[in-house]
């Protein structure tokens, strides 16, 4: 045979396996390993489920939230910065986020009685230099009561509150005095009911002032020896004015004792079932049609043994698995938190742990 009819018929079979449905190529060209279940070359996927069983691999779509602020996935990564401290928000934001080396989806700040906010500090912070929530706290019942407010007697400041709202440029998330379990009283003014009903009158009186922008957080304490209160249930105010109900918990690194434990314990701890469930249980068993914060959450070092913080806070991405109604984590940053230092780096091993969970995958909420 000669060399020009071996290259016509070298020709001609390129054109058969062409035209029979594969793609024509030349035995010589290279051709990159392919892994299981995606496309070989010439093949199209369904050639790829009919051969294996399994589809072809979709892009996942990305985490985002919703109009409630709630995540389509993942869980929503914040913190309360530079507590008990002289920093301003956007310092200590920087501050936290430089050394723990994520960015903060979530910017929690506190505020109360008459106090103009949002500042222009917490706005410039959660706009530059990338998009976050501020999550900001109003005790709106400062220097009167619960009942004074429930009444309408403070509606003036409730309205001056709500012309500065909806100017914010975005969706926030507002706590209306954060964990009253520690303020109840028997009477005056301060009793669980009161409570209720000044939640209920705050948000119902910003929403006729045509406020839209906010989604209400109704934030307890979570410790244990109030919960079992009688009057702990008298605390909630309604379905309709309560968008996320947010906990409060904290745990020592000092070993023994109540308060030690690991992320379990932090959110889910009961000395007794029969008596007290532990809060995540009772909060999904009551109300398991809200999404769950921890509004603010801190472990206090334990100096004599760092390892003891670091290892609670390696249990954070082990364990939040078991409890997928929390939607979302914000840290309590402080060197002088009223029982100590919360610091994720208050020690070189706490803060090697705290960076791996702020590096994992969990939090991957795009705003």
């Amino acid at each position: 045979m000669t060399y020009r009819k071996q290259l016509l018929l070298l020709a001609t079979a390129v054109i058969v396996l062409g035209a029979s449905g594969a793609i024509a190529s030349t035995a010589l060209e290279p051709r990159a390993p392919q892994p299981d279940g995606e496309a070989h070359l010439g093949q199209a996927p369904a050639a790829v489920v009919a051969r294996t069983g399994t589809k072809a691999p979709e892009k996942q779509k990305p985490c985002v939230v919703d109009a409630k602020l709630v995540p389509t996935c993942g869980l929503l990564w914040g913190v309360a910065p530079g507590a008990f401290t002289t920093f301003t928000p956007g310092q200590a934001l920087r501050n936290f986020e430089g050394t723990t080396g994520r960015p903060a989806d979530i910017l929690h700040s506190y505020h109360r009685g008459d106090e103009a906010f949002p500042t222009a500090e917490e706005i410039s912070a959660v706009q530059q230099p990338r998009k976050r929530i501020l999550f900001a706290n109003w005790k709106v019942a400062w220097n009167t009561t619960w009942a004074d407010v429930a009444e309408g007697h403070q509606d003036a400041r409730i309205d001056r509150e709500a012309a500065r709202l909806k100017a914010f440029p975005g969706t926030m998330f507002l706590a209306l005095h954060h964990e009253p379990e520690n303020e109840v009283r028997a009477g005056g003014g301060m009793t669980a009911r009161d409570y209720a009903a000044m939640f209920r009158h705050t948000v119902q009186r910003l929403r006729a002032d045509g406020v839209r922008n906010v989604v209400f957080v109704l934030v307890y304490m979570a410790y244990q020896p109030w919960c079992v209160k009688d009057w702990f249930a008298d605390l909630y105010p309604g379905d309709d004015v309560v968008d996320w109900i947010g906990m409060d918990p904290y745990l020592y690194a000092k070993p023994g004792g109540y308060g030690f434990g690991d992320f379990s314990y932090l959110v889910d701890h009961t000395s007794d079932p029969d008596r007290w469930p532990g809060f995540y249980t009772w909060v999904t068993r009551e109300h398991g049609n809200k999404p769950l914060m921890v509004a603010e959450w801190g472990v206090y070092e334990h100096a004599a043994d760092p390892a003891q913080k670091a290892w609670i806070f390696s249990t954070v991405a082990q364990q939040i698995g078991r409890f997928p109604a929390i939607r979302a984590l914000v840290y309590f940053d402080s060197p002088n938190a009223p029982k100590g230092d919360t610091r994720p780096d208050s020690s070189q091993p706490a803060l090697g742990e705290f960076r791996k969970l702020a590096e994992s995958g969990l939090f991957s909420v795009t705003l």
